[in-house]
């Protein structure tokens, strides 16, 4: 006769045998951290995966309250992951029902071991409890993978936009601010931020702002612009401004925007030669 070991018991003694069956069964035709093939990677996912069944287990030997709170600190940290950010969700909640259906089969095996003592109904119960409790936990990491993933390209976002700001420091004092690609107003604000903070961290005292690069400017780009300057002028900081086309021109005129305290320029090349920062 088998002795009888409580369900949540037997789960236990299977983590790791399920873990190993899991990785084994793994489609060849994955993709993200499922189809890596590195070592360190590779046990990296086996301990994640051994520790969701150590959590799941649980569920049939703790109060919900207590399952909850370690589950959700398992989906969070596997949200964030940077390996799982990068696999494609859909895979990845189809290895959460590849490994639902691991638990209906072990209810159907402890079942069969203990089928004098189990009833129909209590299987049924475990049952729907395992897919009650997947469905939760698929809900719960779809909502935090997708609240990692907007972070994620929150912060690119933010350092793009930084970057594509940036203060050249060309000799003593003197800085270029090359603007390049489509400004919005969003850009447009973290850049009148950053190029205070930076010029004057630099100690600047003369910057050129070159507006070649930028395709489409409208009234609100111009007008933060000129505000730029006016900041710039405030904290005694010169400003050349070169790359002004007719469009832009024109929109600054529109705006009212005075040009006679402002150096301007065709090109870059001319603003360096007036400030014989290049020969002629």
């Amino acid at each position: 006769m088998v002795k009888k070991v409580s369900l949540y018991e037997y789960f236990v003694e299977k983590t790791w045998s399920l873990t190993e069956e899991w990785y084994g069964s793994l489609s060849q035709d994955q993709s993200g951290v499922y189809s890596s093939r590195d070592p360190k990677v590779v046990e990296v996912l086996k301990k994640q995966n051994h520790d969701f069944h150590v959590n799941f287990s649980s569920i049939f030997n703790k109060g919900k309250e207590e399952f909850s709170k370690h589950f959700q600190e398992w989906v969070t940290a596997i949200a964030q992951d940077e390996a799982h950010l990068a696999t494609p969700i859909t895979n990845i909640i189809q290895e959460f029902f590849r490994t639902q259906e691991q638990y209906l089969n072990l209810v159907e095996e402890y079942a069969a071991l203990h089928k004098e003592s189990i009833s129909l109904e209590e299987i049924t119960v475990w049952k729907r409890e395992i897919v009650k409790t997947f469905s939760d936990i698929i809900l719960r990491f779809s909502c935090e993978n997708v609240k990692a993933a907007e972070e994620k390209s929150n912060a690119q976002q933010q350092m793009i936009i930084e970057l594509s700001s940036p203060v050249i420091i060309l000799a003593d004092k003197i800085g270029l601010l090359p603007l390049i690609g489509e400004i919005n107003a969003y850009r447009a604000s973290v850049m009148f931020e950053n190029t205070l903070q930076k010029s004057a961290k630099h100690g600047l005292e003369r910057l050129f702002i070159d507006l070649s690069g930028v395709p489409v400017i409208d009234t609100m780009v111009v007008h933060q612009i000129f505000q730029l300057i006016k900041g710039l002028n405030l904290i005694g900081i010169q400003t050349s401004l070169s790359g002004i086309r007719p469009d832009i021109a024109q929109t600054a005129v529109n705006l009212g925007i005075q040009f006679k305290d402002i150096e301007v320029y065709s090109t870059l090349a001319q603003a360096f030669k007036a400030r014989e920062l290049i020969g002629n």
